[in-house]
Order: C-alpha cells, then structure tokens, then sequence
C-alpha cells in the first residue's frame, strides 16, 4: 500500500518545486531593467519640453513605442510582465535598485555632444 503513494508523492514534490525562471509571456528582468530605464529617460526628456501636457503625453507614447520596438516587445507584454513584477515587492524592489543605478551611472558619464 505504501508503494502507491511514492508516484504520487514524487509528483506532488516536483510540481512543489519552483526555479527562479518567470511564467512564459514574462519578459527576464535584465529586460525589464533595461526597458525601465529608458521609459525613465523618455519620461525626463518629454518633462524638460516646453510643450503642453497634451503635446508631450503624445510624444511619450511615440517614444515608448520605440522603446518597446527596439526591445522587440509588445506593450501589452510589457503590461503582463509589469503585473507579475509588482505581485512580487522583493523583485520590483531589486529591479527598481538596478534602474536607479544604470540612471545615475548615465549621468555621472554624460555623452559627449557633437
């Protein structure tokens, strides 16, 4: 009788078994770090704008179209993946840590203008 229950245990252990990997659809957060700080840097530079606020949430939605263009990532993937980040404080914490970084290394080595 106790034969029978080792298939099911060793299943129920396996499926308890979590990886450190994300649900399909997620994008990695190396990814999303990248992502972010670029949103951040499209949201600073359309805030330095002396244009209307209709004007620049224009052109913030052009250039976050080419932000997820140049990632080869759809919006509503970005959506889904944002969702599932922020379920998790201790994964959104980290990931905004890594943003804050790579922003303030851009700024301590601003690039030369021609």
């Amino acid at each position: 009788m106790n034969i029978r229950f080792i298939p099911l245990l060793l299943l129920v252990l396996s499926l308890s078994c979590t990886s450190n990997s994300s649900p399909q659809g997620v994008l990695d957060e190396d990814l999303m770090v990248s992502i972010l700080v670029e949103i951040q840097l499209a949201e600073g530079k359309v805030s330095s704008l002396p244009i209307s606020y209709d004007s620049s949430q224009v052109l913030y939605t052009l250039l976050e179209r080419d932000i997820f263009s140049k990632h080869g990532v759809s919006d509503s993937g970005f959506v889904t993946s944002m969702e599932y980040y922020l379920e998790d404080a201790e994964k959104m914490d980290r990931m905004y840590a890594r943003v804050i970084d790579s922003l303030v290394v851009l700024e301590s080595n601003p690039k030369p203008t021609k």
